[in-house]
Parts: C-alpha cells; structure tokens; sequence
C-alpha cells in the first residue's frame, strides 16, 4: 500500500483534468485530489472537459461515465483521436458493466470504483503517476542517452505489462461482478484456472501454455456479464430458450477478447470451452482435433467444477464419483489424453465445502427465493420447499415438518369465485406467519400449507381465530406432523407417504 505522501512527493508537474457532473461529488473529489496534484481543472461535463484538453493538454483525465452533453465514453473516443497514449482514468460503478466493457475496448486499462475508497483511489492514482514519470523520464534517456537504450526497452517493457496488468485487473473485475450476481459461480472461475493450469502441466505443456490456460480459465466466462439477470441467476433447472440465451456467453466473451490484441489468443481457448470431443458441444460443433488443446483441457477442468459443485435440482458428486465421470465420458465429451492427465491431477485436489448453489448470506437468500415467492400468500412455493430439503439433508436445520390442510377450499371457490379464495389464502397465510414467526412456511398444492421448525411445537388450530369463519364456509383444518430425521433426504412426495 502505497502512502499518501509518498503519492504526493512524485507528483510535482503532474496536471489533471476531472470531469464529474455531480457537484457535491466533483468538490469532494477535487478536494481529494488536492492533496497531491497542484494543477486541477475539474469540470461539469464531457464538453467542458474536451475544450479544456484542446485548450492546454494534460497528463491524467479523470472522467465520469455518464454525463449530460458529452457522455464519458464520447470524451474517451475524441481525446483518443487527439492522444492515443493519454492516460485515462474512469470512475464507474458496478452496475456500469456495458460501460466498463466499451471502456476497455477503447483502451482505458485504470478505474475507480464508486464509491470510492480511499485504498483504491490511492493505489490507481499512484500507479498512472508512476507510470507517466516512467515514460517522462524514458523519453529523457532516449534523447540524450544512447548508453541507456537497454534499458529503456526494458522500461518500455514494463509499461506493456504493467498496461496488461491493468487490462486484466479490469476484466477481473467484472469477473468478480459476475460472481457477486451469481452464487453458484462464485469461485468457479479461479477453480477452473487452478485445475486447467494442473492438467496443462500433467501433460507436458509449455509454461507459456500453462500461465496462458491459467489466464484464460480466469476469463473464461466473462461474456456472462451480458447475460440477464432472470437466467444467470435463476436457481432451478434452465428451460430450452433460456439454455441457449446463457449459451450466448461464449460468443460474447469471444468478441470481448478478440478485439483486444493480447487477448486473441485467450479469446480462442474460450471460445470452444462448451464444445464436446463428439461434436455435439456449441458455439460450432467441434468435433474431436478440431478442439484445440488447450480448450480441451479447460472442457474438463470445467465440467470437473461444475460436477463438484452442488446446483439446486442436483447434488453434487463426491471426487472419486466425478473422477468416474471423466472417465465414463472418455472421447465422448472429453479427450482421452486430457481425461488420463486429469484423473491423475484432480484425484489429489481436496474439495471445498463452500462449492454450492445454495445461498449462504441474508442478502443471497432474499436474491435467491425471489425466484421462489408464491404470488397469492407471499409464502415460500413447493419448489423452493423441495430445495430446503436437500439443504437441509446437509445442515440439519429444521427438523420438524407441520403439513396443514384446508378442506372444502374448492367449494369455496365455487362459491364465493377466485379472488375471495385467494384472499381467503392470503389471510390465512398472514395468520400463519403471526402463529409461527420463526419457521419457513410453504404453500403447496394450491391450498396446503407446510411449516418448517428447528424445535417441536404443538399446532393447535382451534387456536386460530379465523377458524370459526372457515367451519360456517364447511372449510375444516387438519394437521399432519412428522420427525425429520438425522440427515434424511426428505421431498414432497416422500413428506405425503408419511
């Protein structure tokens, strides 16, 4: 971590232009920027920035994104056609993904992310004044130096991996904003770089090819970030339309990379990670040494992952039954070659606990069970009932199961028409919650209700105050109650044969 005196003091004759149209923000920053940088222009808007450029030319532009008159992105393009070498720094939140992404292709490689905190805002600031003195004083000791040659091809070096660096760290951080949307990938793409880098060097490849698979394994599933919230984070089982939206992540993910030079080669490992040794893999159906290597070895490591990664309608496989998967599917899905590298490699890795679909945090499950709420009583669904179960054969949390069942609701129906009987519904679903505020309540087959308990308590229904109302409509009320066991796997059909 770098001090702020230490920014300070390599600062001198470093000027900034700062574009932000929200004022509080613009004084606080400009402020901030005080403490280093003498020579400040801050601005209100993109065009202001661009006359204020075209006026006096300055080291670092600082710009917001989106801005009235000349957006961000505008201001990126025509400061480029003037200096395609000028150092820019973007300011963008995450939810600016698309933003981030046009960014990049315009070859901005630095960013602040709002809001800004002070670690980070250090750290970027001091890396392009790091950076702008390198090339300031390069351009010296090529002037007048001849002796120095070597070494500033060195620096100039540096500065080309020191511009990757920055490239890469702005991809990974859209990797990290795809896996903050999606619990299930959270981790997945680190494990899938650890696992191709193992295969890669079981059979033999270069270390180039191993640091370039380990990379791409990293970015392997960046197109994602174009990819609707409705199905990257829908936790069930995909149906036929949305499998082939979310199938679009290669392509996009290609086109990402693919237009960035230093990633062209990446861009191709990616874009064949979905395809199968038998040709019935996507985007193009390749099919056996179509495949380049090192794809083929990522389709294992990722299909690897994904087996060992507990998804809502499908547990996970233990190592040795995902081993013999690999092994089943042999120049099926997978390459011989690879699939013998892997078994070898991957029979030593130790699984971690933490590879789940299921939610962990508060704000996870409440993103996670949006997908489950049942629209008439606000109430958990049977789907989402069928998950708890399987969480709960692992966790153990509850272990008592309360089935309730209202009778003679069809009738009621008939009588009184839908919306009184899902009001009927609601109500009696809102006495539910009052009676039994710490269990999970589920309605299940239109007029059946289950309540989930961590400790046994007795349901008396008498004690509900609307049930005189449901005996004049002939709507009666029984309970079923059962002991979940240490560890069983309990479903919806198994509950109703108790």
């Amino acid at each position: 971590m770098r001090s702020v005196q230490e920014l300070k003091n390599i600062s001198k004759n470093i000027s900034i232009i700062y574009a932000e149209d929200e004022d509080k923000l613009r004084e606080k920053f400009e402020k901030y920027l005080s403490n280093f940088f003498e020579d400040i222009r801050a601005v209100p808007d993109g065009q202001k920035a661009l006359e204020a450029y075209k006026e006096r030319a300055c080291d670092i532009i600082i710009t917001d994104i989106r801005m009235p008159i000349l957006s961000g992105i505008d201001l990126i393009r025509k400061i480029k056609e003037i200096n395609a070498s000028q150092d820019i720094i973007i300011t963008s939140a995450y939810t600016e993904s698309d933003y981030l992404i046009e960014s990049i292709k315009l070859g901005v490689g630095s960013y602040i992310v709002k809001p800004f905190q002070n670690d980070q805002m250090l750290d970027t600031l001091y890396q392009s004044v790091d950076k702008i003195n390198e090339t300031k004083e390069n351009r010296l000791y090529h002037q007048h130096l001849e002796e120095l040659v070597e070494k500033e091809i060195k620096k100039r070096e540096a500065i080309q991996i020191e511009q990757i660096d920055n490239y890469e760290q702005t991809l990974i951080a859209l990797i990290d904003l795809i896996e903050r949307r999606d619990s299930y990938t959270a981790g997945h793409s680190q494990r899938v770089a650890d696992y191709s880098r193992m295969i890669a060097k079981e059979m033999n490849c270069s270390d180039e090819d191993c640091n370039l698979i380990y990379r791409a394994g990293i970015l392997h599933d960046i197109g994602k970030v174009a990819t609707p919230d409705s199905i990257l984070l829908k936790p069930g089982k995909l149906n036929e339309i949305e499998y082939k939206l979310i199938q679009e992540h290669v392509s996009v993910g290609f086109d990402m990379l693919n237009k960035i030079p230093m990633f062209k080669i990446i861009s191709n490992i990616i874009n064949s990670h979905h395809e199968r040794y038998d040709g019935k893999g996507y985007p193009k159906g390749l099919k056996g040494e179509e495949i380049n290597e090192l794809s083929q070895i990522m389709i294992v490591a990722d299909s690897f992952d994904a087996m060992t990664t507990s998804r809502i309608y499908k547990s996970r496989k233990n190592l040795n039954e995902a081993l013999e998967e690999l092994q089943k599917l042999s120049n099926i899905q997978f390459h011989e070659k690879v699939v013998k590298s892997a078994i070898k490699v991957l029979s030593k890795v130790v699984l971690k606990e933490s590879a789940t679909q299921l939610p962990e945090s508060e704000l996870e499950h409440e993103r996670f069970v949006y997908f489950f709420n049942d629209r008439v009583t606000e109430l958990f669904n049977q789907d989402y009932l069928n998950i708890v179960f399987l969480k709960n054969s692992i966790n153990k949390a509850y272990k008592y199961v309360d089935i309730v069942f209202l009778h003679n609701f069809k009738e009621y129906n008939a009588k009184y028409g839908w919306e009184m009987g899902n009001q009927l519904l609601f109500d009696f679903a809102k006495l539910l919650k009052e009676m039994f505020p710490n269990s999970l309540l589920f309605r299940i087959h239109a007029n059946d209700f289950v309540i989930l308990s961590t400790d046994f308590q007795e349901i008396d229904l008498n004690s509900i105050p609307y049930h005189d109302i449901f005996n004049k409509e002939n709507i009666t009320t029984s309970v079923k109650h059962l002991d979940i066991e240490d560890g069983q796997m309990l479903n919806i059909a198994m509950m109703e044969k108790n």
